[in-house]
């Protein structure tokens, strides 16, 4: 019998990306081929994915942005895209197509439609995206990472929580704890978009935290490249040390440093912050699509693992109070650690396998 192809469709944000990086990652690891089907932007986003998965760039675009003529050319695009993948199918047949959301995974599920393939699709968030909405009633299955996740109507999730990547899978569980001495690790995270009110509001809130507790602070702050000097010379002045990159390619190991992180509420984040058990503060990006992202927050913050900031709320003052309260308890920061966990999935790519190998069968 031939080794089967999984084809994972996937579009070029993080969100995405990760969940789908770590379900690639244990199909190969079960005897699989794997596939990776993307757009141009997309493949930018697959740098962490394991050099034995293999790239399909396809064409695909969205009728939401672009202008007039993005609008009206896109439908040509993603039809070009779709014909492509037809292609690609009929020479190389996968077993199952696994659509984890965005543009780029159209052309991918409605070639697997088309064919009949058997399919399921990922929904990350709390609100399903628009993609996956398009794709939930012609797919055999659809699994959701966050739960309860809202769904069309008449149609069934199954909760298998959000896959995490090796690197993060290896930390989960790691001990947790708030020394009353040395130095206190703080993590801010702000998603591959919409980070730049965690630069406007954070360093400043930091710096007026009491000195005794801002003096043994270590922050790892996560900025956009545009942002980064201002934030870097907010820290200087202020007397903290910190590190500010647009990018983190460490996360997971700064996530098992952190004692507090700072983060939007973006699916992957969460999934790795309780996957690793950490207290955090969570600012949910305003404008993501169907408020998403307070939906994610949800759990997190019914279940004491998290303190829920709305960003038409937050300013430096209150912020300051959440961090010096946090760090000042080390009860109530294990506290919540420990409630972080019990919202983690860390067997979640399994429980996704197990879909994938369902539906084949």
């Amino acid at each position: 019998m031939s080794t089967p192809l999984a084809l994972i469709a996937a579009g070029g944000t993080g969100g995405h990306m990760f969940p789908a990086q770590a379900l690639a990652e244990l199909l190969l690891a079960e005897g699989w081929r794997v596939r990776l089907s993307t757009d141009e932007r997309g493949a930018r986003y697959a740098g962490g994915f394991p050099e034995a998965v293999e790239r399909s760039v396809v064409p695909s675009a969205t009728t939401a942005r672009g202008g007039i003529i993005g609008k009206l050319t896109a439908p040509f695009k993603i039809a070009a895209g779709v014909m492509a993948a037809r292609k690609g199918f009929r020479r190389d047949r996968p077993a199952v197509v696994i659509g984890f959301g965005g543009y780029p995974t159209i052309p991918a599920l409605a070639a697997a439609v088309s064919m009949g393939l058997p399919r399921m699709i990922h929904e990350q968030n709390g609100v399903m995206g628009r993609v996956n909405r398009l794709f939930a009633r012609r797919v055999d299955r659809i699994a959701c990472g966050i739960w309860p996740t809202e769904l069309p109507a008449d149609v069934e999730g199954i909760h298998t929580g959000n896959p995490i990547r090796a690197s993060v899978l290896e930390r989960a569980g790691a001990a947790y704890a708030l020394p009353a001495q040395g130095d206190l690790h703080l993590l801010v995270i702000g998603g591959s978009q919409g980070a730049r009110v965690l630069s406007d509001i954070v360093p400043e809130a930091i710096a007026a935290l009491p000195e005794p507790l801002r003096a043994r602070l270590r922050v790892s702050h996560q900025a956009r490249a545009e942002d980064g000097d201002r934030v870097i010379e907010a820290y200087r002045q202020a007397g903290v040390r910190a590190e500010v990159q647009a990018f983190f390619g460490d996360v997971p190991e700064r996530l098992e440093k952190a004692q507090l992180v700072i983060s939007r509420s973006g699916a992957s984040s969460i999934a790795d912050i309780t996957a690793i058990g950490r207290p955090a503060i969570l600012i949910p990006l305003a404008s993501a699509t169907g408020d998403h992202q307070t939906a994610n927050a949800r759990a997190l913050a019914e279940g004491g693992a998290a303190l829920v900031r709305p960003e038409s709320e937050l300013d430096a003052e209150s912020l300051m109070g959440d961090i010096r309260d946090l760090l000042s308890d080390p009860a109530r920061a294990q506290e919540m650690a420990a409630a972080a966990l019990l919202l983690g999935r860390p067997d979640a790519a399994r429980r996704l396998y197990d879909i994938v190998t369902e539906i084949v069968a």
